[in-house]
């Protein structure tokens, strides 16, 4: 009877209700993580992913890193391969064009600019492991902030700055005038035509945008020759038209003149 006893007292032990208690207590209080967490920087700017990860590291920045243009800007800039839409990514999209008045001063910021642009941006990024797993509660909350959101006034204002200066210096650039080479062919009357004069009044023509080149007398048959000269001329200055008929109202030596090859530079 008392062997009978010790065992039984031993099995209710394990039933103490304070232990019970204690161990579901432990049970329903621990809770089982509804978000995975992942260390990692910008993964790229053509997903949808990528870019709404870099909307929400950068809806609380104007730089990359720090409170000023570096390199980390710069790597980061170029990965981005066009625009972003500031309907959808406002954040980046404002970033983007901030940085892009900085454009000529790349090579003068601060920094390294041998990191790849994977070195930058969230040191973690919060990834629901199942969206049913989300609390009803989180449906109203706007985790990347509110479009709407006021910039620093000074930074607003640097950043205008910035673009008309940068818009300024554009405007300010010079294109190189656009240019042709042209082979042009002046025949004479006859075999009695004195080249060299026709020659002479030819390049005797001197009109801003134009430049004459090399020449060579052809044989045409029957003892005549035709000059063959190129010449370079601004398209926006020169009428190859009005040229030839300049060269035409030599009426003693020019029967007629042919553009034989032309080519843009």
């Amino acid at each position: 009877m008392s062997l009978r006893f010790s065992v039984i007292k031993k099995k209710s032990s394990l039933f103490n209700p304070s232990l019970i208690y204690f161990l579901l207590l432990f049970f329903f209080s621990f809770q089982i993580p509804t978000h995975l967490s992942f260390t990692m920087g910008f993964t790229d700017f053509v997903s949808d992913a990528g870019l709404t990860l870099a909307n929400h590291f950068l809806s609380t920045r104007s730089y990359v890193v720090g409170n000023s243009p570096s390199q980390a800007d710069v790597v980061t800039f170029k990965a981005v391969s066009a625009a972003p839409d500031a309907a959808k990514y406002p954040h980046v999209a404002r970033w983007y064009k901030h940085i892009a008045s900085y454009e000529s001063e790349f090579s003068t910021l601060p920094g390294d600019s041998s990191a790849a642009f994977t070195a930058y941006g969230p040191e973690t990024t919060e990834l629901p492991s199942n969206p049913k797993d989300k609390p009803e509660e989180d449906d109203d909350e706007d985790i990347f902030g509110s479009d709407s959101e006021e910039e620093d006034p000074e930074v607003v204002a640097e950043r205008n700055k910035r673009l008309e200066e940068y818009k300024a210096k554009k405007a300010g650039k010079t294109k190189p005038a656009a240019k042709s080479i042209v082979t042009m062919e002046v025949k004479p009357w006859d075999d009695e035509t004195v080249l060299e004069e026709l020659e002479a009044n030819v390049r005797a023509i001197e009109w801003d945008g134009l430049v004459w080149g090399a020449s060579k007398w052809v044989p045409v048959g029957f003892g005549i020759k035709k000059l063959q000269i190129n010449l370079v001329v601004e398209d926006d200055k020169v009428s190859t038209d009005e040229l030839q008929q300049t060269i035409e109202e030599d009426e003693d030596h020019v029967q007629s003149t042919d553009i034989a090859a032309m080519q843009k530079l």
